[in-house]
């Protein structure tokens, strides 16, 4: 390098010249939509975590979210053993501030060895009549299909719509994320895990009533019913983790 280029490089680096600048890294976005694509923007999705607080949700049936569910890392994780001076942290099913009819959910989970948890919908918030979001709310199975018992029952296994309709086999291990996906338009119910179409069916329709007549929640009135509703995260005492949910109405 001749003198002249020595001294007059580092000029234009600061005048920032084409073909002169160095290459920056990619800056990380740490707004409350850095977890959506420019396509998804433009479709209209919104985030439902900002990534650090858990503004937008709270406990079932509580003013604020029970200090069991922690932000770390981008993620909502559920810790079922924090505690404060001695005393173990509450958790609850955690559920969204706003409600929700016909939606496009997506969203991320990962669920630690032996774990049970699951993304619940149309989820009715009122704790003097319904004590639990899933006896109003179906669901979307978080699970760890080889070491929890419900791995054993078909309709419990993840990505299954909780003892109701079987899912085609798409979760990824424990430990690892798995990208879930819920469509609901008009009772027409859509789920997708891992980028596969694993699911669908019709909302209040005959057919769906006789599936919740032979299910668990048939002694539970209004359950399947509601046409809007929360979107619940469970705590099923289980660590799992949540990152990257948003949605968009249609």
């Amino acid at each position: 390098m001749t003198h002249l280029t020595q001294v007059l490089f580092p000029l234009l680096l600061a005048a920032g010249l084409p073909g002169c600048r160095p290459a920056q890294p990619h800056a990380m976005t740490t707004d409350s939509t850095s977890s959506l694509s420019a396509e998804e923007r433009q479709a209209g999705f919104r985030p439902l975590f900002d990534g650090r607080t858990t503004t937008g949700w709270h406990s079932y049936g509580r003013m604020e979210a029970g200090g069991a569910w922690k932000v770390a890392d981008g993620t909502l994780h559920l810790d079922p053993r924090a505690a404060q001076n001695g005393k173990p942290l509450p958790g609850g099913d955690l559920v969204s501030a706003g409600t929700f009819a016909n939606f496009d959910l997506r969203l991320e989970w990962k669920i630690a060895a032996g774990g049970n948890s699951g993304i619940m919908f149309y989820v009715q918030e009122d704790s003097a009549r319904y004590a639990y979001p899933w006896q109003t709310g179906p669901e979307m199975q978080v699970l760890d299909n080889e070491r929890h018992p419900d791995g054993k029952i078909r309709s419990h296994r993840a990505g299954d719509l909780y003892d109701l309709v079987v899912a085609q086999e798409a979760a990824r291990p424990p430990g690892e994320w798995n990208e879930a996906r819920i469509v609901a338009h008009n009772g027409d119910l859509q789920f997708f895990l891992n980028g596969i179409a694993v699911l669908r069916t019709t909302l209040w329709s005959d057919k769906w009533r006789r599936l919740v007549a032979g299910s668990k929640f048939r002694d539970m009135p209004g359950f399947g019913t509601f046409r809007s509703g929360r979107i619940a995260l469970q705590d099923h005492g289980d660590p799992v983790w949540f990152r990257n949910i948003r949605i968009r109405t249609l």
